[in-house]
């Protein structure tokens, strides 16, 4: 495919309730998928109403940004008539896509919303051309891709399956340890079904060995006194890689994390979509910035892998050693307006903020940059030293103009 004949890579962002969807939006997402109040995969999301998936679509589209609705679990005899339901209280918003795993699912969202678009969800497992083709037989529009494949076996894919079928693939977040999500540890352990949305994520919690002989007996899997994270991936990350990713035919490029918070939503969308940019600016004298990476490594992260993409994953994809985030920034705050005579900005407080804090400053449309926080009020314009309510609203003098939706962090100490 020539550059002049590429068609621009989607960037695919989480909105995990209707703060973030819109966040994602302001940030520079092409589509945004959320979750209702039942059936998709991540029951511990804010996820939306009604009233806010309304609010939420129209919001995107006037912006021309695409809304797709996970109905991904594999749904138990309970849930079919609920679902029925519920899909005809929501055949009025126009979504754009519906991602679905279940055939059963599938054929109900058919007999409701028989216009619908399709995605077919990671949880399905389609790693093979011939299943691929089998889906599109079923009117499936696009295949979110298993995770378990490589650039090769993508491009395969590609090749052997209609140019109407869209490929979606992760580009960025938390990796399963089970294949494609499907896992069954959280419902083992402690009874709560991962393809219901009620994962656990015990591959991140801390394990030992014990024989059965020796109940009681904690052995460490590895020789020291920390035990070890043996289910613990690493973080997915593709930001480097957005080239490759568009040779091998993949549509749209996801990012994970619906359950992530604003700030993590701002600083991953925005960090791709200046990749994506870039790299569809001038395909041919690309050149990827660090700057980006530094940008989103400000968010909470684990250490990053390319997962799958380009080879089986090792031991060196693993982090043995903790599940702990990186965090090295707090959000602190969010601007609601500005006024440009004044310099001062109203500002709803995230995390504590005192005066002399050196904080960072970015939004949408522009890099970050720097100041000290000089002049800080309270929302009567009364000064104040420190904001150390949640959501208190603030008055702050900017350096720089600002615009709603900016964001406000400081580097931890």
């Amino acid at each position: 495919m020539s550059f002049n004949n590429m068609k621009k890579l989607e960037l695919l962002a989480p909105a995990g309730d209707l703060e973030k969807l819109k966040i994602a939006v302001d940030y520079g997402a092409d589509a945004v998928y959320f979750g209702g109040e039942m059936f998709s995969l991540r029951a511990g999301a804010g996820n939306l109403s009604i009233p806010e998936i309304e609010e939420g679509v129209a919001y995107a589209h006037a912006k021309k940004v695409k809304c797709h609705m996970a109905f991904n679990i594999f749904a138990h005899n309970e849930d079919i008539e609920p679902l029925r339901r519920y899909l005809k209280q929501i055949s009025h918003i126009p979504i754009d896509a519906y991602i679905v795993s279940d055939p059963g699912v599938i054929s109900i969202i058919k007999e409701i919303l028989p216009h619908a678009e399709l995605h077919l969800s990671t949880q399905a497992n389609m790693t093979n051309y011939m299943t691929a083709n089998f889906w599109h037989a079923q009117g499936i529009k696009r295949l979110v891709l298993a995770r378990e494949l490589t650039f090769g076996e993508i491009a395969e894919i590609r090749e052997k399956v209609p140019e109407t079928m869209e490929l979606e693939a992760f580009a960025h977040g938390a990796m399963c340890i089970s294949y494609s999500g499907r896992c069954l540890l959280s419902n083992f352990m402690i009874d709560r079904d991962a393809n219901r949305g009620q994962c656990a994520h015990p591959c991140r919690w801390k394990y030992k060995l014990v024989e059965e002989k020796r109940p009681g007996e904690y052995y460490p899997v590895e020789e020291d006194d920390r035990g070890t994270y043996i289910l613990n991936s690493k973080d997915l990350c593709m930001l480097e890689h957005i080239p490759q990713m568009v040779n091998a035919g993949i549509t749209s490029a996801k990012i994970e994390g619906r359950m992530k918070s604003v700030f993590y939503v701002a600083t991953i969308v925005s960090a791709y979509r200046r990749a994506i940019d870039a790299y569809f600016a001038d395909p041919a004298h690309y050149q990827f910035d660090p700057n980006w990476l530094c940008e989103l490594e400000k968010a909470s992260h684990r250490e990053f892998t390319t997962g799958f993409y380009f080879n089986k994953p090792t031991a060196k994809d693993q982090n043995y050693q903790t599940s702990a985030y990186t965090r090295e920034y707090s959000f602190i705050g969010m601007v609601k307006d500005y006024d440009a005579e004044t310099k001062m900005a109203v500002v709803e407080q995230r995390n504590k903020m005192v005066v002399g804090d050196e904080i960072e400053v970015f939004g949408p449309d522009r890099e970050f940059f720097t100041q000290t926080l000089a002049v800080l009020q309270d929302e009567d314009g009364q000064p104040i030293e420190s904001a150390p309510h949640p959501q208190q609203i603030l008055r702050i003098k900017m350096e720089k103009p600002v615009a709603e939706k900016y964001i406000l962090r400081k580097k931890k100490e």
